[in-house]
């Protein structure tokens, strides 16, 4: 049966208790404000941030960063190709010489892109219009110089991303001095290429030994193994560019680190990239560090982030 409905009276504000702004916390501070930016002196620019969101946790990655390298823990990299195609490689390798940057972690379009440029000067292709002819990824020197390079590895029992330092280095590369696998093999600095079999346009050519290459990234899968033990025990890992492979492969490594040395957990990751990605977010921010760290999500175009955070990062390390 149908009830007659009431009328409802507003809520008489009359009666509310009031406190005074005295006793009150307040989230938003004047003295967590940002700064003019001093153009006269731009290494003062982290300091004109906001203390607030983004911009503290940029800070803060930094510092952690920092504290890291005074400890001698690494700080290793795990990159898209796209941070090679878009013209980031000196800046990494800049870190790579300061040793701020311990080491580097590329999917196999990452040896493809550095390789070109290394020997040519130029990379990546129009997709759309080799698709349409079936011309796409077909060029057969590139084939031809990492077919070399699978063999050097398999040869001396070395992982891919040492091997393709070596050959770059070995045959002289005309731009030698701006390939990151160059210039760390010159340097000394790991670095590691984890492949996807059938992923990559060099799978396309018969000179494709899928047996060798995956030995061979075994190797490089083994070595950042390694590498996360001392990640674990205090480092930083930031995965730039990677939406699934190498955030997957980080994972692994992990475990395996944690198996094979075991301790109290602690270690500091980022992830940047220019949308947010499950994997990364689950494989880099939080799954390796739930009650071992702490995990950055930084959003933006590589190409106006990665600079942003090396001028942040030699600032602390040049001046500290």
């Amino acid at each position: 049966m149908t009830q007659p409905k009431k009328k409802i009276k507003p809520a008489d504000l009359s009666k509310i208790q009031t406190y005074s702004i005295k006793k009150r916390t307040s989230k938003t501070k004047i003295t967590s404000f940002a700064k003019p930016i001093d153009c006269q002196s731009p290494e003062s620019f982290f300091e004109t941030l906001p203390k607030f969101l983004k911009a503290s946790d940029l800070n803060q990655f930094i510092q952690l960063t920092y504290k890291a390298r005074m400890k001698n823990k690494p700080f290793q990299l795990l990159l898209g190709a796209h941070t090679i195609k878009v013209g980031l490689t000196p800046v990494l390798i800049d870190l790579m010489k300061l040793e701020i940057v311990t080491g580097v972690s590329f999917n196999c379009a990452g040896l493809i892109h550095d390789m070109e440029l290394a020997f040519y000067g130029g990379t990546s292709e129009d997709v759309q219009a080799g698709l349409a002819d079936g011309s796409f990824g077909m060029v057969k020197e590139t084939a031809q110089m990492f077919s070399e390079i699978v063999l050097l590895a398999s040869h001396e029992k070395i992982g891919l991303g040492e091997a393709g330092g070596k050959y770059i280095n070995d045959r002289k590369a005309k731009h030698r001095e701006l390939s990151i696998f160059a210039q760390a093999d010159k340097l000394g600095c790991p670095a590691t290429i984890h492949v996807g079999i059938g992923t990559d346009t060099i799978a396309q050519h018969d000179n494709y030994d899928a047996a060798k290459i995956g030995e061979a990234s075994h190797i490089d899968f083994r070595i950042m193994a390694t590498i996360c033990k001392d990640i674990n025990r205090g480092g930083v890992l930031a995965n730039i560019g990677s939406a699934v492979l190498l955030p997957e492969i980080f994972l692994k490594a992990l475990t395996v680190a944690r198996n094979l040395s075991k301790g109290k957990n602690a270690l500091t990751t980022a992830n940047f990239d220019m949308i947010t990605h499950y994997r990364p977010s689950e494989n880099i921010l939080n799954r390796p560090t739930k009650d071992a760290g702490n995990g950055f999500n930084f959003v933006g175009h590589h190409e106006i982030m990665i600079p942003l955070l090396a001028w942040g990062l030699k600032q602390k390390f040049l001046t500290a």
